[in-house]
């Protein structure tokens, strides 16, 4: 058994970001083995590090305290601002497409489709960037990938003609995910489970504002200037992002795994690099259901907001005779504004669902997050994306109609992803950083397929029907969030079993033939014995206890 969350509230001073109470117990780590899929580890282990056994002595929230809550808010706001580049470029050239498309001489889908290829690498990147940052940890990696966005941003305002442009925008968006998948792996490392959800709220702020406000920006931009000041607006704020990181974003990971690359061969190194930076072992994960289901959630969602946001000029342009860019350019305030609200309440809201559900149940069940979110993914989202898309559709109700839905839809979001993105970093803790960057994958998969698809199926079956099909999207993302709800514990515990009992009769042949044991299903390698597969460590706390077999938390 493995200790948990204190079951009663958290005590949080005046501040809009949480933090954890100083306390100061012992923790005695024993020696750190290879999979966490296949060992018993305790709920409160070190995030994105190997499974372990532990002696565990005093309050389990010790590896939270690390940083004062001053510290830890610096931290958020400073990843929140680099979060903020790379979905904000997404969206920021939409209001100058026809300008871009009469630079290099085509058809401003072709302009649409190198942003769906830019949201696509968007998409592909985590693959690489989850795996890299548990390896080497947060701080290196971010400064690397801040480094290559910076110039592969310059490399997109110089771009002299259509196949450059599409390179540096591809190369640019394979950068700008890192952010992301190390910004909410950090609050994972630096923030209890039962904080994370306001945290998490204000790191997302930046990567749902950035898309509303950026063609704002290039609205403007694009009215006075050349599309190619976008660009260099972009590259000035990567410099910024990069000096924030370097100044105020220490290292967070609780354990590097390349610690463990230390007296080994050349060999033996490769061997266990490429165990460790597989990116199959992303896609691996969603042998479990609740992160298949919690991946296509995030997914309805970033379909929705592309298919909102993309075609923008060319639909509300002409509906409401407007000509001006910077005009067109307004209407994303609406859900711009709506996002910046739902800041404020959203992640704070999914925080109390979950110690409301610990008051109940006496314990910390991850799926119980989850609750908090299904209302506004399965009822307010699609019911106002069908008004919006109607409304446009039969040219009624008018502009403040069609804000008015923006608005909500843009709140109502704040209320979801939070939850779905803290979920990911509360069910697996020993493989967080690979959790959430499989996450991003599906969810930037599912935005660039949207964003390539709206304005094809715009022209062919109209605003209204698009819409509708957003909407079916929804509501069947919420019904699979309600299942995960409901069954998501016993799906965890089946699964794990499963892998446990592999791993024995595995280990149990090997010791018959051998007596020295090696990797289970191959993924890594370890040499413990068979016993040591259903080990668990055990707090002191009486309350909220859970436990992680084969790297996914139940409640116990």
């Amino acid at each position: 058994m493995a200790a948990s969350d204190n079951s009663s509230d958290d005590s949080h001073q005046d501040s809009h970001l949480p933090h954890s109470k100083k306390q100061t117990p012992t923790v005695a780590p024993i020696s750190p083995e290879d999979d966490p899929l296949e060992h018993a580890t305790t709920s409160v282990s070190h995030h994105d590090m190997p499974a372990a056994t532990y002696v565990v002595t005093g309050d389990s929230d010790v590896i939270y305290n690390k940083f004062s809550p001053a510290r830890k808010t610096t931290i958020v706001l400073a990843m929140s601002f680099c979060a903020f580049l790379a979905p904000i470029s997404s969206t920021t050239v939409l209001s100058a497409v026809p300008e871009v498309a009469a630079t290099y001489n085509c058809d401003g889908a072709i302009i649409n489709l190198s942003n769906a290829i830019y949201v696509l690498f968007m998409g592909l990147s985590p693959m690489f960037w989850g795996p890299v940052c548990t390896v080497y940890g947060r701080r290196y990696p971010s400064l690397i990938s801040g480094g290559l966005f910076f110039a592969f941003s310059i490399g997109t305002a110089l771009a002299p003609n259509l196949a450059s442009f599409f390179i540096f925008r591809l190369l640019t968006g394979f950068q700008g995910t890192s952010y992301l998948i190390i910004g909410t792996s950090a609050i994972g490392d630096i923030y209890k489970p039962t904080e994370r959800g306001t945290a998490i709220g204000w790191f997302l702020s930046g990567t749902l504002i950035g898309p509303a406000i950026g063609p704002v920006m290039g609205g403007i931009i694009v009215t006075y200037r050349s599309w190619r000041v976008i660009f260099w607006l972009q590259t000035a704020l990567a410099g910024v992002g990069f000096c924030l990181i370097f100044i105020f974003y220490p290292e967070t990971i609780h354990y590097k795994r390349s610690v463990e690359l230390q007296g080994l061969s050349r060999g033996q190194k490769a061997h266990k690099m490429w165990q460790w930076l597989n990116p199959f072992r992303i896609i691996q994960l969603y042998r479990y259901p609740n992160l298949l289901g919690t991946a296509l959630a995030s997914s309805s969602l970033t379909w929705n907001m592309y298919s909102l946001l993309t075609p923008i000029r060319y639909v509300i342009n002409p509906r409401f005779a407007l000509t001006s860019p910077i005009t067109s350019g307004l209407f994303y305030l609406a859900p711009g504004a709506g996002y910046l609200l739902g800041t404020f309440v959203g992640g704070r809201y999914a925080d109390h669902i979950t110690k409301k559900w610990i008051r109940i149940r006496g314990r910390r069940v991850p799926e119980d997050r989850l609750r908090s979110c299904i209302g506004f993914l399965g009822g307010v989202i699609p019911a106002c994306i069908l008004i919006y898309g109607w409304s446009l559709e039969k040219r009624a109700g008018g502009i403040p109609l069609t804000v008015i839905t923006m608005f909500l839809q843009g709140i109502a979001q704040l209320f979801c992803f939070p939850s779905l993105n803290t979920y990911c970093l509360d069910v697996m803790p020993g493989r967080s950083a690979e959790v959430v960057a499989g996450n991003y994958m599906i969810r930037y998969l599912f935005a660039a397929l949207g964003t390539a698809l709206c304005l094809p199926a715009i022209r062919g079956i109209g605003i209204g029907w698009n819409c509708t099909i957003a909407a079916v999207f929804l509501v069947a993302a919420a019904v699979v969030v309600a299942a995960i709800t409901k069954y998501g514990s016993g799906w965890r515990e089946s699964m794990d079993q499963r892998k446990v009992d592999r791993v024995k009769a595995d280990k149990e042949a090997q010791i018959a033939v051998g007596g020295v044991v090696e990797g289970g299903d191959g993924e890594e390698e370890h040499e413990k014995p068979v016993e040591e597969v259903e080990k668990k460590t055990t707090g002191d706390e009486g309350q909220g206890k859970e436990v992680e077999v084969g790297g996914m938390q139940m409640g116990t």
